[in-house]
């Protein structure tokens, strides 16, 4: 098992942590956690004290745990859910197009 040292020693001569992970024969996230005793999945967040240790990454480190992260708002697949999800939805409908509600409350016969 690597110790904290020899990642950071890694990262300091210039390594990235997919590197040193390979280097050593652990997993990304494990050399990312035994050198900043932060788990890269980050669930909690990181605090002020943590973000002033060595080795921490600004952002982005759950790639280190799932490689194939993906953003998922670049999906063509996301944006017609979310346009489906927005046509069903009379909240969104009357928020999107408050003239409609304004007019349908003038003459509620109208069609919207």
């Amino acid at each position: 098992m690597p110790d904290k040292g020899q990642v950071l020693r890694l990262l300091e001569q210039g390594h990235d942590y997919p590197e040193i992970a390979r280097r050593l024969g652990v997993p990304a996230g494990q050399a990312y956690l035994i050198a900043t005793g932060v788990p890269a999945d980050n669930g909690d967040g990181v605090t002020r004290e943590q973000r002033d240790r060595p080795g921490i990454l600004p952002s982005r480190t759950q790639r280190l745990v799932n490689d194939r992260e993906v953003n998922p708002t670049s999906s063509p697949l996301v944006h017609e859910w979310v346009r489906r999800r927005a046509a069903e939805d009379r909240q969104m409908q009357q928020a999107a197009h408050p003239d409609r509600q304004t007019r349908q409350a003038a003459d509620p016969d109208r069609p919207g």
